[in-house]
């Protein structure tokens, strides 16, 4: 694959466990010789609100040059930060592909929602994933 490409990572950073999941995907991305943007591993967490102006900024400095974006839907709900970081994308006419493993999204649209049910290809394995990135990348 072509490096030219970067990507944002999206998703929950609550848990070590969440966060252990994006780095599967940064991984797995990096494998396919792309470059990523992390939030957690390049903003830092939060910890505190002298934190917040730091993080939005880095944030949206991680839309810099991104060819698309890859959100995990796990979770009872989508967070509030991966729904806006996906609304922002969306808007900038940023790819979304989405990978949900720990519900079938057809069970899962209350919360899910359905306007990024209808407007977001998901995934349910990183195995599918992947082969989105691929289709995704010749596309671009």
């Amino acid at each position: 694959m072509n490096n030219k490409f970067r990507v944002y990572i999206a998703g929950p950073l609550c848990t070590q466990e969440e966060r252990n999941f994006l780095e599967k995907i940064d991984e797995l991305c990096k494998k396919l010789g792309l470059e990523t943007f992390l939030p957690h591993r390049d903003c830092g967490l939060w910890k505190s609100m002298k934190d917040i102006k730091r993080i939005a900024r880095g944030d949206l400095k991680g839309f810099k040059n991104c060819k698309f974006l890859i959100a995990s839907l796990n979770g009872f709900n989508v967070g509030a930060g991966t729904a806006w970081e996906m609304g922002y994308a969306y808007s900038k006419k940023i790819p979304v592909i989405a990978i949900k493993t720990d519900r079938k999204p057809e069970e899962s649209i209350e919360e899910i929602s359905a306007i990024i049910a209808g407007t977001t290809k998901i995934t349910t394995s990183l195995n599918e994933l992947e082969s989105e990135i691929k289709k995704l990348v010749k596309s671009l």
